[in-house]
């Protein structure tokens, strides 16, 4: 994940040019992968980049509803998974809701997402440090951890203003 990039979006950004960036990654990181970046991927990747905020399964369906035929849950689902096992989308645990991402880094990168509560907009820095910390106590416990989510709520920077 690059350091440069600031975990939120400034105000009046160009969010086209910022879509159409995290499109060209995506077709990127597949075609890198040997992977097929489908029609319904695709669509269901720019239902999530229609904003900087998660969406859950049927939000992303009425996204897409808006431009072609209702697409089949299990469908969308589906895409979601693709979209999450190359990196592409975050799943956010405490909203069971989806993120684009457009940083480039694994599925199994270790990243904490700042969860806005007044503009519901979600932002991720990387957390390798921190989860690798949470997973060595945990081992020492005698526990094995399979997966670290880091979830941090709060206020923006610029719902702070």
């Amino acid at each position: 994940m690059t350091a440069t990039r600031p975990p939120f979006p400034p105000p009046g950004h160009d969010h086209d040019r910022c879509a159409a960036d995290a499109i060209a990654h995506a077709e990127q990181v597949c075609e890198g992968r040997a992977r097929k970046f489908t029609p319904i991927r695709r669509q269901v990747f720019r239902a999530l980049l229609s904003s900087h905020r998660p969406l859950g399964a049927y939000e992303v369906i009425d996204e897409l509803s808006r431009s072609m035929p209702r697409p089949a849950p299990i469908t969308v689902y589906r895409a979601l998974e693709f979209l999450m096992e190359n990196g592409l989308v975050h799943r956010i645990e405490s909203r069971n809701a989806y993120l684009a991402c457009a940083h480039d880094h694994d599925a199994a990168a270790m990243v904490a997402f700042l969860i806005c509560e007044r503009c519901g907009s979600v932002g991720e820095i990387p957390a390798s440090p921190v989860a690798e910390g949470l997973n060595d106590a945990a081992r020492a416990s005698g526990f094995a951890p399979k997966l670290s989510v880091v979830e941090i709520t709060g206020i923006c920077a610029h719902c702070q203003q």
